[in-house]
């Protein structure tokens, strides 16, 4: 079963696809309640004054129900799973397997 934290399994093109399809109130809700390794990445992966913006919305937003993170970090998971169906990132599970040589 594919989780909000097994996103820090995505490639850097992966994330900037999926960041590319995700609302970005559920972006800044999602990563209220995430570890700072999946916040580090997302932010990585965003314009430099798109993640000021987002850390602000965060920052700004106050406490939130952890059942309204919850629902937001299943939208994206959902939206991942969307995208990898239709082959445009590739989900890794974290297995020998899906290991990529190039």
């Amino acid at each position: 079963m594919f989780t909000f934290d097994d996103l820090k399994g995505l490639d850097n093109g992966g994330m900037q696809t999926l960041l590319r399809s995700a609302d970005k109130a559920d972006l800044a809700l999602a990563l209220k309640g995430a570890p700072e390794a999946i916040r580090d990445l997302v932010l990585a992966n965003m314009a430099e004054r798109a993640a000021k913006i987002l850390k602000e919305d965060m920052e700004n937003s106050g406490p939130v129900r952890l059942k309204d993170v919850d629902a937001a970090q299943t939208r994206i998971v959902t939206i991942a799973k969307q995208l990898a169906d239709a082959g445009d990132l590739m989900i890794s599970m974290g297995e020998d397997d899906d290991e990529m040589v190039f």
